[in-house]
Formats: C-alpha cells, structure tokens, sequence
C-alpha cells in the first residue's frame, strides 16, 4: 500500500514530503479521473487506509467522491466496500477503534458534523438502503456498520427518512434472517438504534413478523444461558413493546407470552451464575413488566396478568422467587416483576397467597418476604422490592386486606407460628427506622379503602410491658409519636394514622377520645422548626384536618366546631393552611406521586408513599374548605347533608318498593306464563279427545247398522246360519290350503339345494377318498330319499284335499238355496270334521318334517367341514411334495455345477503337466484297496 501511495504522490529521493492533505488531495482526483476500475480502487483503498489517522482531511475531500463511487460503480462489490468502509471510519465515533499514537485528536462532534453533511441528501440514505439488499458480504455488513453509526449520531432525522422511503423499514427487517451471524447481530444493532423512540417504526417492525424472528433467535441462542446476542434481542423487544400499545396487544394476542415460560425455567442448583445470564434473565424480566405494567391501560394489563397465570408464567416466576442460590439482583427483579403481574389481579392475587416457601415448616411466601422486609440487614433494594410486592398484593385486595388484618386480631392469634401481622407490629416498633416507615406504610395499605378493615383494626391490643395493661395498636403509634423519634419513624405513622382514621368517623372518634392527641398536634404545628421538621408539621396538620372533617360530634369536647376554633386560637386558620401545603411542596412528594413502585437513592430519602400522595391530593382542598368555614355555613352544610340524607332515604325506600313491584312483576309474569303453558296443553287435550268422541260416535253408528242388518238375518232359517259358518269355515280352510302350498313349494326348493351339496360333496369325497366321509354321505342320502318320498306322500294328500276342497265349494254354492235339506247339512258337517282332522294331522306331519330338515343341515354342515379340513390336509401334502421336487432339483444343479468345476480343474492340471486320476482309476484302485485288505483279513 505504501508503495501504491508513493506511486501516486510521485516519489522523489530528495525534497520535501507530501502532507496528508495533499496525498488525500491527489487520492481525491484519482478516483475522480482514472477511466480504470483498477485505478479507482486502489485510490478508495488507499482512502480507506487513510480515514483513521487523517479523519477530517479524508472527510472533507472524499465524501462527495465515494458517493459518487456508490452511485456509478455498483456493480463491483470490492469497491463498494472500500467506500463504505471509508464512509464508516469518518462518521463513527466509536472509541473502542485503535489509533495510532501521532492519531490527532479529532473534536467530538467530527462524525455528527460528517453526518450532517452525508444525510443533507435524503437520496444518500435512499442509495444505503438499495446497497442493504446486495448479498455480498462485503458490501452489505459495510453498509449495516456504516448506517448504525448515521442512526447513532442523527437518530430522529434518519428516522424520518428511513420511514418515508419505500420499503425502507422492510429491507433492513431482511437483515434478520441472514444466515451470516455477523450481518444478523450487526443488524439487531442496527434495528435497536431505529426503533428507539419512534413508535411509527416500531409498529411496523412489529408486524413485519420482527416478534417472531427474536423470540426464534433467543430459542436458537440458548435462552438465558445465551450470549450477547440474546441480550440485543431482548433489548430490540424491549423498544418494540415499551409505551407501545398497539405492539403490546399484538404481542399477547400472537401468543408470545406463553413462549416466554421456557425463560426462566431454572435448576435446583443456581450457584455460579455468569455475568451474562444474569444480564439476560433481568431484561427478560423487565419484558414481562413491561406487558403489566401499570402505566398501561387497566384492560390490557389484567388481560395479560390472566394470560401469564394461565400459561403458568407466574407459577415459574414464584419459583425462581422461593429458590435457592439466586442471585441478590435477579431475586430483587424477580420480586419487582411478581409484584405487577399480580397488581389488582384477584385470580393472582389468591395463588400468591397460596404459594409457600420450602422450609420446614413450610411457611407463605408472604410471610418470608416480610420477614426480609423487616430485616435491617437485608439490602435496600430488596426490602424496597418487598414492600412493593406486599402493596401490590394488598391493591383492589379486600379479601387479602382482611386476611392481614385477621392475623393481628385477639382471636386469630397463634403463638406457635410466626403471621404477617406479628412481622408488621414487629417492624412497626423496632429501633429501626427504615423498618418503622416499611411496616407502616404496608399496615396502611392493608386499610386502603375498606371501612370493615379499618374498625376492626380498633380492636387490636399490644402488651407494651409487664404488670402494665394492654394498650390499643392506635394509642402506641401516638405514644411512640410524641416520644419524638427519627424524621422517618414519625411520617411512617402519621401517614398510617391519616390513612386509618380517613373516611371513618368511629377510628376519628377513637383518636380524639385520647386527651393528649389534639394538644400534642396543636404544638407541632405551631412551633417553627427547622427544614427537617416541616414536613412532620404537615402530616400533624393533615390527621388534625380529617379529624375534623370526618368528625361525627359524637365527642362533646371535641366537635367540628371546637377543633376549628382551637386552631383559630392556637395556630391561626392561615398558618394552618400553610403547614398543610408543607406536604405537595416537599421535594419527593411529586416524585413518589409518579409511580406505585417504591424507588429511592437511599434509604433517608423514603419518605413518601404513592397512594399516600393520592390521599393527600384528595383531603387537601376539602380541608382547608372546612377550617375558612363559618359556624353558620357548617350549620347550613349539616342541614343541607340532612336533607340530602333524607332525600337518599327516600330514594331509597322508593328504590326498594320499586324492586319488590319488580319482583312481584317478574313472579306474575312467570305465572302467566305457566298458566298460558297450561291452556295450551288443555287446549290440545281437548282436541284429541274431541276427536275420539267422533271416531266413538262413527263406530256407534256402524254398530248400530251392524245390529240391524243381524237382526235382519236372525228372522231367517237355520239352514242360512249353517250356510253362513260353512263359509266362514270355508275361507279359512282356504287360508291354510294355500299356507301348506307355500311351504311345500318352500321344501321343493331347499330339496333342489341339496340335491346340488350332496352332489358337491359326492365328488368331494371320491377326490379326497375319505371312507368315512363317503359312509356319512350315504347316509345323508337315504336320509334325503325317505324324505322325499314323504314329500311325495304329502303331496298326494294336498291334492286329495284340493279335490274334497272344490266338492265343498260347490255343494256350499248348491246349499245357498232354500232347499237345502237337513241331511246334507250333516253330512258338510262330517266332512268338515274330518277335514279338520286331517289338517290337524297334516300340520303335525309338516312340522316333523321341518324338524328333520333341521337336524339334516347340521349333519350337511359338519360333513362339509371333514371334506374341507380333508381337502387342506390334501393341499398341504401337495405343496410338501413341490417343495421337496424343488430342492431336489436344486440339489442336481448344484452337483451338475460342481462336476463341472471339478472337470475345468483337471484340465488346467493336465495342461500344466501334472498326473491327474480319472474318476475310473480311482474306483479301480479303491477296489484293489478293499481287495488287498480282505487278503490281509485272511
């Protein structure tokens, strides 16, 4: 290279050197004015070896040139990726290149101004994204380093045109599935810097499948055990979803939740955990928070908490928070995380209260992280982290509420086990004042908002001492409070005390009951203290302002009316309202105000709650309303709340009547509807049964016609009766000859068939020739023969009926006349007789015959059976047989194939010169062997 550049500049033995600015000058005009590709680039090559040391000069000569080199010579990728590269080396400010030492200093903002001048025209970003789609390395990683580093220093401008060009977003989307891991990570870079901030991108990166894509590689990478590559997914997801709505929604509606579980699957040994996977497992952390989070929209944030207890992400997160061996920071995060997924959620809320941790006993899980809480020698953070996990679990709680509050009570108490409640007293009453303001500020959440709560907390009583009596949980907290403890002890209970006695006129009426509270307030609001101070002087303000302000005048000493003059008298109404106005001026007062979750520089700095905040931004203008009202405008207030008191009275009884009208309503209307149901039903019945009495009505009348035609008939002779019954008789014998025809002309058919089956089986037997088979055919056959001469006996018995049956006829046609004569009467009477006999035995005779036709199939069946299992017997000898010829012939082949090998080997033998034995001298002199041996024998 050195020697190219001497080329260029003209080398000379002697005379002086050329600067740097002159050889990037001559540089400059190489690339603008050689016709040769080779000329230019090794003038870009040059330029590039250059942009380190002599950053400005190369910058503020080259740029325009190697744009032009991007625009004209694109379809040589060397030269592309000189220019790109030489573009990145004067725009980036990255501190980790390596300099020489004689490197000038080059001024902070060079590469700001440099890009500047490069984005001017928005068609250079326009060339950069075109050059992206090149699949060149050398050309396309260039371009990704050198449009990070324009995205790093003019990150809003090149947004606005990256959004605005064609397919902009899309092509660097392509980046992703690069199968070269250097383009892909390189462009995960390039994707966080563009999404940063600019929620449109982010929108279109998110549906441009970018979810799926990161969630792949964070599977494909290791997970939590992964490198840094999963650590840049997970901060791109983490810019995609953050305060974007639209994004957030996609993510759950995709089922992305559900693939997060696999995350923070962890072992029973946790020991040793690299720097990386902690870094890992804490961003996948805080992209579970992000989901939940409660800056979100309610809606969509408990339609992710149920999704992430129904995939069981909660069960896996209360896991890693029970586990051994975690690390301090991933524990805290995971406390954190666990705390928002279960912020308001009652279906989450209820299995945390379920889980317990694995000791023995084994103990909830609520009451391992309070005794954390409460622990002084616990890290800031982590204490933090629980308190937050305890209000979250406590939020929109009431079930949980009254279940804390359960454990302090009398009747509740087990003193073999350690509560939650015992751990709050505990803390509440320690000498540690990080621990006081902790388990004030969770006993008040325990009261937000539910009235039951906060009166039955009046019942609690605490053993201060021995041989002293119990004192309420109320009366300690002011004992402790006029004992003037640290700053931080005090605001923890005064704000549980303004928490507890708001909104309730029977915890107001406890407080001011004790004769030293009012006096004790009075003082520390008028006294002029210090900075320090200030704020506990608006807290005393606060809690002496809802004791009026939710004052019943149950208390004849200490009505609304006395306490608002006290204050005119000892403090004056302006000085009061200026102390109360000492808490929304406080420094962290807005701080506190901003989120739910507890996060403080440092433990001096805890000082205020969130919900606290509300309730301060609620009561402050009510109060200072109350204390500038007269006593005449109290009064007319009381009798304007009296009346509205009656108004609702009434609206309330006319609420209740109308429900019961409602109710009787509901009631008749379901009667009518029943009784409607029931005409219907009667209506049908009616119906039916007016049709039945017509169908009676039609047969009465047939009856009757019936009965007139009969009584006709009886006026006539006996010879018409008999008529009458010999015809009746008639058909019916009929009915019954036609009955026999039938079934006779049934037997001639089965007959048939097995004439057929013992002609099969004949010739059956004969191929098998079975003895036995033959011999039972046979008898089949005679059997066969004396049926069928029964049939034929039968058959002439039918036909003399047939015969008797036409004489019959016609002498009943003959007879129908009058003069029919009694005597032939008697004789169709015999004969009828007779008939009937002889069909009576003719019926016997045929279901005989039937029964025998039975027991003649089943030995049909069973000789068909011996023929068959004779015939399988005879197929399996037959392929025995086949099977044995085909061996042999094998075998003859094998011999035929060896003779002739053994015949081919004597001849070589022969040819080769050597003495070969025919088969016949070895026959003969194995003879003479045998010969020989019976001589010797001899």
């Amino acid at each position: 290279m050195s020697s190219f550049i001497k080329g260029v500049i003209g080398w000379q033995a002697a005379g002086p050197q050329p600067t740097g600015a002159e050889t990037i000058q001559r540089l400059c005009d190489r690339v603008a004015s050689s016709t040769l590709l080779e000329d230019r680039r090794d003038a870009v090559r040059a330029l590039k070896s250059l942009s380190k040391k002599y950053r400005m000069e190369v910058g503020t000569q080259a740029m325009e040139h190697l744009v032009n080199i991007l625009q004209t010579d694109r379809s040589d990728s060397e030269i592309l990726g000189y220019a790109l590269d030489t573009l990145y080396n004067i725009i980036s400010n990255d501190e980790e290149e390596e300099q020489d030492e004689n490197a000038q200093k080059q001024p902070d903002d060079v590469g700001a101004q440099f890009t500047e001048k490069f984005i001017q025209d928005p068609e250079h970003i326009t060339l950069l994204l075109t050059l992206l789609e090149e699949f060149d390395f050398h050309v396309r990683w260039p371009g990704v380093k050198l449009l990070t580093a324009l995205l790093k220093s003019q990150g809003v401008t090149l947004q606005g045109i990256i959004l605005v060009s064609p397919m902009g977003v899309s092509r660097l989307m392509d980046l992703l599935a690069d199968s070269r891991e250097v383009i892909r990570n390189d462009g995960l870079l390039l994707l966080q810097q563009l999404t940063k901030g600019n929620a449109a991108i982010q929108k279109i990166v998110a549906f441009e499948n970018a979810f799926e894509r990161l969630l792949d590689i964070i599977t494909e990478e290791g997970s939590s055990d992964g490198g840094i590559v999963v650590e840049d997914c997970l901060l791109l997801l983490l810019n995609l979803l953050k305060n974007n709505s639209s994004n957030q929604n996609f993510f759950k509606e995709g089922s992305y939740i559900q693939r997060m579980k696999p995350w923070f699957e962890v072992g029973d040994d946790n020991s040793g955990w690299s720097a990386q996977k902690v870094t890992n497992l804490h961003l996948m952390l805080q992209l579970v928070r992000v989901m939940v989070s409660p800056v979100n929209s309610p809606g969509a944030t408990a339609s992710c908490q149920k999704c992430m207890y129904q995939c069981g992400l909660l069960q896996q997160l209360c896991t890693i928070l029970m586990a051994t061996g975690v690390p301090a920071d991933i524990l805290t995060e995971t406390i954190n995380t666990v705390s928002e997924v279960i912020r308001g959620s009652q279906i989450n809320q209820d299995y945390f209260a379920s889980v317990n941790a694995p000791s023995n006993p084994p103990r909830p899980a609520i009451v391992v992280l309070l005794m954390s809480m409460v622990n002084e020698r616990q890290p800031f953070v982590l204490r933090c982290a629980v308190l937050y996990c305890f209000q979250c679990f406590l939020y929109k709680n009431q079930k949980g509420q009254g279940e804390i509050v359960a454990t302090l009570l009398p009747s509740t108490i087990d003193a073999n086990s350690i509560s939650a409640g015992q751990l709050l007293c505990g803390g509440l009453f320690s000498a540690d004042s990080l621990s006081n303001w902790c388990a004030a500020v969770a006993l008040a959440h325990a009261l937000q908002d539910n009235l039951t709560q906060k009166e039955q907390l009046l019942r609690v009583q605490l053993a201060t001492s021995l041989g002293k009596p119990p004192v309420s949980l109320l009366q300690q907290c002011t004992n402790i409070l006029s004992q003037g403890s640290k700053v931080q002890t005090r605001v923890g209970l005064l704000m549980l005390l303004c928490t507890w006695i708001s909104n309730c006129p029977i915890a107001v009426t406890h407080f001011l009951h004790n004769q030293d509270n009012v006096p004790f307030l009075t003082a520390q609001i008028s006294e002029n203290l210090g900075e320090d101070e200030r704020l506990v002087q608006g807290l005393c303000a606060l809690l002496l302002g809802i004791c009026i302000y939710y004052n019943d005048n149950s208390l004849e000493n200490y009505t609304k009316e006395k306490l608002k003059q006290l204050i005119e008298k000892r403090i004056g109404k302006e000085n009061f309202v200026e102390k109360l106005g000492f808490i929304t001026k406080h420094e962290l007062y807005s701080r506190a105000a901003l989120k739910p979750q507890p996060v403080f520089p440092s433990p001096e700095q805890m000082l205020f709650d969130h919900e606290f905040t509300k309730l301060v931004k609620e009561l402050e203008g009510v109060i200072t309303k109350t204390i500038h009202k007269s006593s005449e405008e109290d009064q007319k207030e009381e009798e304007v709340k009296k009346t509205l008191e009656n108004h609702d009275n009434i609206v309330t009884q006319y609420k209740d009547l109308i429900r019961e009208q409602d109710t009787q309503i509901q009631e008749l209307k379901e009667k009518v509807e029943s009784m409607t149901t029931q005409n219907e039903q009667m209506t049908t019945t009616v119906t039916q049964q007016l049709s039945q009495i017509q169908q009676h009505k039609d047969q009465y009348n047939i009856l009757k016609l019936r009965l007139g035609k009969e009584s006709q008939s009886n006026n006539q002779g006996d010879a018409a009766q008999v008529n009458g019954l010999q015809t009746e008789e008639l058909s019916q014998l009929r009915e019954e000859l036609e009955e026999l025809h039938k079934q006779h002309t049934l037997l001639q058919t089965q007959l048939t068939d097995k004439d057929a089956q013992i002609n099969t089986l004949k010739s059956a037997a004969q191929t098998a020739e079975s003895p036995a088979a033959g011999s039972d055919n046979t008898e089949l056959v005679q059997e066969l023969e004396a049926l069928k001469s029964q049939v034929q006996s039968q058959l002439a018995e039918i036909s003399q009926l047939k015969t008797e049956r036409q004489e019959m006829l016609r002498k009943a046609e003959a007879g129908s006349s009058d003069t029919v004569s009694a005597s032939d009467s008697s004789i169709d009477a015999t004969k009828m007789a007779e008939l009937e006999k002889r069909l009576a035995v003719q019926t016997s005779e045929t279901e005989r015959l039937k029964e025998g036709r039975a027991e003649l199939e089943q030995q049909l069946a069973s000789a068909t059976s011996t023929v068959a299992i004779l015939q399988n017997e005879k197929a399996k000898l037959q392929t025995e047989v086949q099977e044995s010829k085909k061996e042999q012939d094998d075998l003859l082949m094998l011999l035929a194939d060896q003779d002739q090998k053994i015949y081919s080997l004597k001849q070589r033998l022969k040819d080769l010169g050597e003495t070969v034995e025919d088969d016949d001298d070895i026959d003969t002199r194995d003879q003479t062997t045998d010969d020989d041996e019976d001589e010797d024998e001899d």
